[in-house]
C-alpha cells in the first residue's frame, strides 16, 4: 500500500499523518518496532529500502514514513525510487507513507515530476490545499469544540480574518483562547461548558498574522547576520512564545519568500502573485522587499534546513530552541 500525503496545507496533512501512525500502532503493531520514519530530504534509495524490508516476528506488515523526499539534493533518487515503486508487487503487506508540502501545479524537473504523478495516481493519495477564510473558519468553530470549547460565530470570522488559513497559527491561538475562558470559570471543578469566545477576547488575546518580528527575524537570518538573529531570536522566546510555534511560523515565512521568488521570476506581476498565493498585500510588499537580493537555490537551501529541523523535532532527535539557534549560528 502506499500512502501519499501532499500539499501545501501542512497542518492537516500532518494531523492525518499522525492519525494514520496511531492506527498502525494500535491495531497493527503497539510495540513500534515495525514503524520507521526516514527523513526523505537525506535518505538514499539504500535507506528506504532497508527501511521497508521484512516484518518484524511481532507484526506481518511494515510502515515507512518519507519525509520531504522532493527535498533531496541527489536526483538519481527520485528515478529510482519512481522505479522501486512501480515493481512491487500489489500483494506486498508493508504500508508506504509519503509526506511533502509541495502541491499540483508546482513546477518539478523531469524526474520529480514523474515520480509526482505516479504518487498522485495512487488510491490513497490526498492533497490538502489551503482552506479559504469561510473554510478556515468553520475549521476553528469545529476545532474549538473538539477542544472542549465554544466560540461564536463572529469571533471565530474574527480569528481567522486576523489569521487567514494558516491552520498552525490557528490551532496556538485556540489553545490560548481556550485556557483564557478555562481560567475566567470561578469552580474549575465543576462540568460546566466553559464561557463562549467572544470577539473582544479575540481582539484581546490573538496577535494578527503580519508579525513585524517574523520579518525582521527572517531578514537577519538571510542577511547572516548572526548577532542580531540570536538577539531577536531569544528576546521572542523570552516573551513567552514557544519555540516550536516560532520555527513554524519561521518555516511559512520562507515558504512565502520561496514561492514569490519563483513567481517573480516567472515574470507574475504583485496582483497576480496575490491572487495565486492567497498572499496579503502587506505580506507580498514585505516578502518582495525580502527577495530581491537572494536567488532561488539560496532559499530552497534555507527551506531544506529548515525540514531537516523540523523532522528532528517531531522525531524527538532534539528540541526547536537548540537546533534554531545552530542554524542561525551556521548560517
Amino acid at each position: 500500500m502506499i500512502i501519499f500525503l501532499y500539499g501545501p496545507d501542512t497542518f492537516r496533512s500532518r494531523q492525518k499523518l499522525n492519525d494514520i501512525k496511531k492506527f498502525f500502532l494500535i491495531k497493527v503493531d503497539p510495540t513500534g518496532n515495525s514503524l520507521t520514519n526516514v527523513d526523505g530530504a537525506k535518505a538514499t534509495m539504500e535507506n528506504i529500502s532497508e527501511a521497508v524490508g521484512p516484518a518484524s516476528l511481532l507484526s506481518r506488515r511494515r510502515m515507512i514514513i518519507v519525509e520531504n523526499l522532493f527535498l533531496n539534493k541527489n536526483q538519481l533518487i527520485y528515478d529510482q525510487f519512481y522505479k522501486y515503486l512501480k515493481k512491487r508487487p500489489d500483494n506486498n503487506d508493508n504500508i508506504i507513507v509519503i509526506w511533502e508540502s509541495i502541491e499540483s501545479g508546482e513546477k518539478l524537473i523531469k524526474v520529480k515530476s514523474n515520480l509526482f504523478k505516479y504518487l498522485k495516481q495512487q488510491k490513497f493519495a490526498e492533497e490538502f490545499k489551503l482552506l479559504s477564510n469561510s473554510q478556515a473558519t468553520a475549521w476553528a468553530k469545529k476545532e474549538i469544540v473538539r477542544r472542549g470549547g465554544q466560540i461564536t460565530y463572529q469571533a471565530a470570522m474574527a480569528l481567522t480574518s486576523l489569521l487567514g488559513s494558516d491552520l498552525w497559527q490557528i490551532s496556538n491561538e485556540i489553545d490560548k483562547l481556550i485556557n483564557y475562558k478555562l481560567g475566567q470559570k470561578l469552580n474549575l471543578s465543576d462540568n460546566a461548558p466553559i464561557a463562549s469566545i467572544e470577539i473582544k477576547d479575540v481582539n484581546q488575546l490573538v496577535k494578527g498574522q503580519f508579525d513585524e518580528n517574523i520579518f525582521v527575524l527572517t531578514d537577519a537570518i538571510i542577511n547572516k547576520n548572526k548577532l542580531l538573529a540570536v538577539r531577536l531570536f531569544t528576546e521572542q522566546i523570552e516573551t513567552g512564545l514557544a519555540d516550536g510555534y516560532l520555527l513554524t511560523m519561521i518555516i511559512r515565512q520562507f515558504r512565502i519568500l520561496l514561492q514569490v521568488r519563483q513567481a517573480l521570476d516567472s515574470g507574475l506581476t504583485s496582483r497576480k502573485i496575490i491572487n495565486l498565493l492567497k498572499l496579503h498585500p502587506f505580506v507580498l510588499q514585505k516578502s518582495i522587499a525580502q527577495v530581491r537580493n537572494f536567488s532561488l537555490s539560496f532559499l530552497k537551501d534555507m527551506l531544506s534546513r529548515l525540514a531537516v529541523i523540523d523532522f528532528k523535532i517531531k522525531t524527538g532527535q532534539a528540541d526547536a530552541k537548540t537546533l534554531l539557534t545552530l542554524l542561525i549560528i551556521n548560517i
